[in-house]
């Protein structure tokens, strides 16, 4: 099995009670917390979030759907947002990427305050249909236990999530991670005892994936006894797929005033990517030629 600091992995148990999914997301937090240049809280709260996204990414039926998990809360950091895909890969932004807290009264990062009272939004986007939008309001703001009561409330599924982003003196990530495990039809109480035993007993995520294991040997500390079969591993990222194109059809959708107003300034405009803050430079002969465009259509 990989080691790798940004490998993602499902697995089932043996007795066929659950299925696993299990990532090591610490070069994707490294990422996001280069591009938005994050305070430690703010790192905690979109990693732990780019983490969960990232695994219900994975659940996707169709290579072309995508998922949002949107914590809209009242917290210092405003919205907290990340966008996967079917493999995986995730994207997200933090509405105030340097707001900071100091630690909270188990000498933690404060990622309640962070997020804050509000509701979380699961938004998956699957093929031609209307979105689906799942929403439960904010339980505690630390993200596992809010995707936990999600799962419950408005899929019915009986679900653990854990999910930890350790972040060092210098800003960085030191170590990111989490898993899920969601029952299926027909579990018995007896495993579900054993089960809950075993997560009641599990190390801390940010701990776990401090110790350099592969994601193999992390759920076997995790389950114990509980027998589990592998059936697929692969390499997730921090993955932003803007490209110009896109921009001009933003810009094109604000509509003929708009347009008209910012070539009669005649000054040239900035347009940046909430995800990776790339930033797009238009002069007004560009924004010219997006009205012609506009108004062709």
């Amino acid at each position: 099995m990989q080691h790798n600091e940004n490998t993602i992995t499902r697995a089932m148990t043996t007795c066929g009670s659950a299925r696993i999914i299990i990532i090591n997301s610490k070069n994707m937090v490294n990422d996001a917390i280069k591009y938005h240049r994050l305070s430690p809280t703010a790192s905690a709260a979109l990693g732990r979030t780019l983490t969960a996204s990232s695994m219900i990414g994975i659940m996707l039926k169709n290579k072309g759907d995508t998922v949002t998990v949107s914590f809209d809360g009242d917290g210092v950091c405003g919205k907290v947002l990340a966008v996967a895909d079917y493999y995986g890969n995730a994207k997200g932004y933090v509405q105030y990427p340097q707001a900071d807290l100091p630690l909270n009264s188990k000498g933690k990062l404060d990622v309640a305050g962070a997020i804050g009272n509000g509701n979380l939004y699961i938004i998956r986007e699957e093929g031609k249909n209307e979105p689906y939008v799942g929403m439960t309001p904010i339980v505690s703001g630390e993200v596992a236990e809010d995707i936990t009561e999600y799962f419950a409330k408005s899929e019915q599924i009986p679900t653990v999530c854990a999910l930890g982003v350790l972040v060092g003196k210098d800003y960085s990530c030191l170590s990111a991670g989490g898993y899920m495990i969601q029952l299926l039809p027909g579990a018995e109480d007896s495993f579900i005892d054993r089960l809950e035993k075993r997560i009641e007993n599990a190390v801390p995520v940010s701990t776990l994936f401090s110790t350099g294991k592969t994601n193999e040997e992390y759920l076997k500390d995790i389950l114990g006894d509980i027998e589990f079969d592998i059936f697929d591993e692969a390499e997730v990222s921090y993955l932003c797929d803007c490209k110009k194109e896109r921009v001009d059809r933003a810009l094109i959708s604000i509509g003929k005033n708009e347009l008209s107003q910012m070539i009669e300034e005649n000054k040239d405009i900035e347009v940046s990517c909430q995800f990776c803050d790339k930033i797009y430079k238009y002069t007004p002969e560009d924004l010219k030629k997006l009205l012609e465009k506009a108004s062709s259509k």
